[in-house]
């Protein structure tokens, strides 16, 4: 997919939760948007990040670290972190609506790559993601990740 395509269906995926839609509909531009918004952070793609993510956004690791938005696109734009993957593993994304205005995404999610001072890492981590109908569509407002998972 070029980029000029790309930009074009996630324009599309972000206007379209703008207005009220089915909540299947609403389940599928939420699953799809929580798809490109991982897809953007293992790119680095800071640009996209910042379409998906709530002005307001706020991420807490299993740690209790406690990222906002501009920590997330600063990470990205610098690179601290090379991802090899980042990925939703298959058949495990669930959305869950509440109301007409919150969705929540779970999936488990694969990590692997290498960080700024050298270290590799290969894990693999359960998240809850939160978004959020805004007048410009759906938007990441709120993330929580899991410890590391046990080795299977």
């Amino acid at each position: 997919m070029t980029t000029g395509t790309m930009a074009a269906a996630l324009g599309a995926l972000l206007s379209a939760g703008a207005a009220y839609a089915s909540p299947e509909e609403d389940r599928r531009v939420v699953a799809a948007l929580d798809t490109a918004y991982q897809a953007a952070v293992e790119r680095n793609d800071a640009k996209t990040m910042a379409q998906i993510l709530h002005p307001h956004m706020i991420l807490v690791v299993g740690r209790g670290a406690v990222y906002k938005r501009e920590d997330l696109l600063r990470s990205a734009r610098e690179r601290d972190i090379e991802y090899a993957h980042q990925l939703e593993d298959e058949g495990t994304q669930v959305v869950r609506l509440y109301g007409a205005d919150t969705a929540i995404v779970t999936a488990r999610l694969w990590l692997q790559g290498v960080t700024r001072e050298g270290d590799a890492f290969d894990r693999r981590v359960w998240f809850s993601d939160t978004y959020v109908r805004t007048s410009e569509g759906w938007r990441y407002a709120f993330g929580q990740a899991s410890m590391d998972l046990p080795v299977e």
